[in-house]
Order: structure tokens, then C-alpha cells, then sequence
């Protein structure tokens, strides 16, 4: 993902910007003067402009993704993050031959050796031409990328259908398909066993792709037979309240013989007023899965009651 790109190359441009700032008054860099001080400015601005466009990237909207303009985009996104993790190391290995450290540095930093020497006349030239390549990219998706949100909804309706069907392949993996995960599985267990009887949130975080579904579907299938009634059910980034509280109580009646026949037709008083009604006196577990925000949870608070169970 370009997000986890950025982050590598804003860490190591961090570890650069302050060790280079730390080692200008040093005897070793007094030969280069004014021209060290303007290079330091360059990587700072980098650094930030890179941090921004981190920060958009996480909050892209997910009918963006897979979107050919978007893409196109992304990809120059990276060009330009790899061109300047590579000014990094070389700017870093001038740096640590100056203080002799050697390959000891590149061990310690988890920096590369570059793959050709360059001086800093040539690093400075190059961090200058990636800071108008960034201008240039920030430029071009205020032109060009904003012009995909005005699509209709068909892409956005197949990448939802995409991750309700990643996920569901996700809640199907058998125990020997999950690898290192018996920690976080252990502890989960344990805290759905918990003999507390106050209402409990347990969240699952991290970024997509970790597994959260799959260890989540997998505690879900043993534990939840010690539970009155249980839930699962998706949120996606552009969830409809009333359509989640519809799909709760589906699949909390699903097993029902008598359950309540006109959910289709209720409106957002009477789905909470069911919910409630119905979990009132039982012990229940209810999974929400592909969260993408803490509101989420705090839409559906009110419909999930807090009753001693």
C-alpha cells in the first residue's frame, strides 16, 4: 500500500533531517556551508508535503480505489517516494562516511548502501526536482482526481461487493489457514468468557489486510453458542444506519421460527425499538465487521442495550 510507502520513507527523511541538523556545526560539514543548511530545508519540506499526502491517501474515500485515474496517481505517488528514499540513503551514506561509521551505520539505521555515490551538489539538485514533482502531483489530483467522485454509484457498489466477499472468505478459514495468531485468539476468548456483566466493546485495529476478519470469524464460530443470541454483520465505509439494524435483526431471528415478518418495511424508530425489545433480557454478541470509524459504533450505541447480561 502507498500509505505504508510514505511512512517508511517519512521515517528514514526524519532520521536524515535530524541527523543532519545535529552534525552542521560539526568540523566535518563546515566545508559545505549554506549549502548543507539549504539541503536540510528541502528534506524538511519533503517531509512535510509527504506527510500530507499520507494523511489524504488514508482518507481517500474507498470508491476511489481501483479507479484508473486514481491508480494512475497513486503510482506516480510512489515514483516520486522511492526517487526520495533513495536521496535519503545517499545523503545518509555521506553522512556516515563522514564520520567513518561505515557499513555499521547502514545495520544500525536499516538504511541501503546506494547503489552509485553521489555528492551533495548532485543530492541537493535532485531533492529540489522532487519537491516541484510533489507540487506537481498535489497540483494534478485537485485537477484530475476529484473527478471520479462525480461517477455514478456502479464502482462504488462493486467494491463494496468485493470486500463483502473478501470478508466472507475470510469467516470460512479453518484454524490450520490462521498462522500466528494464537495470542490475540487467546485473548479474546478469554475476554468473551468473562463472567462481566456489563456491556462490553472489544475492538479489533489495525490497517486492512492484517487478518482481523479471519481471527474475528474464527473466535466468532467457537464462542458464540455460549451466548443467548448472536450477530454478525458489515458496516463498510458508507453504511446506512437503518440498513445495519435491518441486517442485526435478520440475523439475530434468522433461527427464529416466530420472528417479526416486516423488518423490510420498518422504518428507523421501529428497528431500534425491535432491537431493544429483543435484547433486552439476553446475553448477546454482536459483531460489526469492516469498521472504518469509531461513529460507527457510537450510531449504533443507543440501539444496543446495556441490561445486566
Amino acid at each position: 500500500m502507498a500509505e505504508i510507502v510514505l511512512l517508511l520513507v517519512i521515517e528514514k527523511m526524519v532520521i536524515a533531517v535530524a541527523n543532519g541538523a545535529a552534525n552542521q556545526a560539526s568540523a566535518h560539514f563546515s566545508k559545505y556551508g549554506t549549502q548543507l543548511i539549504e539541503l536540510q530545508g528541502s528534506m524538511g519540506r519533503v517531509v512535510r508535503e509527504l506527510r500530507i499526502i499520507h494523511d489524504v491517501l488514508c482518507q481517500m474515500d474507498i470508491r476511489n480505489r481501483h479507479n484508473q485515474v486514481y491508480e494512475g496517481w497513486l503510482d506516480e505517488v510512489r515514483k516520486v517516494a522511492h526517487a526520495m528514499e533513495d536521496m535519503v540513503d545517499e545523503y545518509m551514506y555521506q553522512v556516515g562516511r563522514e564520520h567513518d561509521t561505515g557499513c555499521c551505520f547502514y545495520l544500525k539505521k536499516g538504511l541501503r548502501k546506494p547503489r552509485s555515490l553521489l555528492s551533495l551538489n548532485q543530492i541537493s539538485s535532485k531533492v529540489k526536482e522532487i519537491e516541484k514533482d510533489l507540487a506537481h502531483l498535489s497540483e494534478m489530483k485537485y485537477r484530475w482526481v476529484p473527478m471520479i467522485n462525480n461517477e455514478d454509484t456502479g464502482s462504488l457498489n462493486y467494491m463494496v461487493k468485493k470486500s463483502q466477499d473478501l470478508a466472507n472468505i475470510s469467516r470460512s478459514l479453518d484454524d490450520e489457514d490462521l498462522v500466528g495468531v494464537d495470542e490475540n485468539r487467546g485473548k479474546l476468548e478469554q475476554w468473551l468468557g468473562s463472567d462481566d456483566v456489563e456491556r462490553s466493546l472489544i475492538t479489533l485495529i489495525g490497517m486492512g489486510g492484517l487478518g482481523k476478519t479471519a481471527l474475528a470469524s474464527n473466535v466468532y464460530r467457537k464462542e458464540r453458542e455460549k451466548f443467548q443470541c448472536h450477530a454478525w454483520v458489515s458496516i463498510s465505509q458508507t453504511y446506512s444506519r437503518e440498513d445495519v439494524l435491518r441486517n442485526i435483526i435478520k440475523e439475530l431471528f434468522k433461527n427464529e421460527v416466530s420472528g417479526p415478518s416486516n423488518i423490510a418495511a420498518m422504518d428507523i424508530t421501529s428497528l431500534e425499538e425491535t432491537l431493544k425489545r429483543y435484547l433486552g433480557q439476553m446475553k448477546y454478541l454482536i459483531i460489526l465487521d469492516d469498521v472504518w470509524t469509531p461513529d460507527a459504533f457510537e450510531d449504533l450505541s443507543r440501539s444496543l442495550v446495556c441490561n445486566g447480561k
